[in-house]
């Protein structure tokens, strides 16, 4: 499952993919920002189209490990979440740290482009934004009801 509601807890995907051969470990940690586009965040929520998000996260890990010998975690919250907590975190170990950061950011740029996740930010002036980050070409749609 790479999908959560949960709090993300970076330690636990660093111990699915550690191993003795495996000398490099490299990690993401996308937090909750608290501005976007020179407008102040208060928080955000995440809602997913979860079949597919689960599956096309898979296929990216797959794709991942077929191109670099590592091993990869993989989690995105969803949800409310506030300013500083983890919305998605990627772990990567390999037998080098090349092979491990380039998977890593391999990663996080399929997921942002291609997984169906949409954020709706909540700005301090009292508006709202969903922002679709997991289609190719989509553009934010403000003050729409959720996807």
């Amino acid at each position: 499952m790479y999908l959560t509601h949960s709090p993300i807890v970076l330690d636990t995907l660093i111990a699915e993919v550690a191993a003795a051969s495996r000398g490099g470990i490299a990690a993401f940690l996308g937090t909750v920002r608290d501005h976007h586009g020179g407008r102040a965040v208060l928080a955000l929520s995440y809602s997913a189209y979860d079949p597919m998000a689960e599956s096309v996260s898979g296929e990216i890990i797959a794709e991942a490990t077929a191109r670099w010998p590592v091993s990869i975690a993989l989690q995105h919250r969803l949800g409310d979440l506030g300013i500083g907590d983890v919305a998605v975190a990627i772990a990567v170990a390999g037998g080098h740290r090349d092979e491990a950061f380039e998977a890593c950011r391999y990663v996080i740029e399929e997921l942002k482009r291609r997984v169906p996740i949409w954020k709706r930010e909540v700005f301090a002036d009292g508006t709202t934004e969903w922002v679709n980050q997991g289609v190719a070409n989509s553009e934010a749609r403000s003050g729409t009801a959720a996807p």
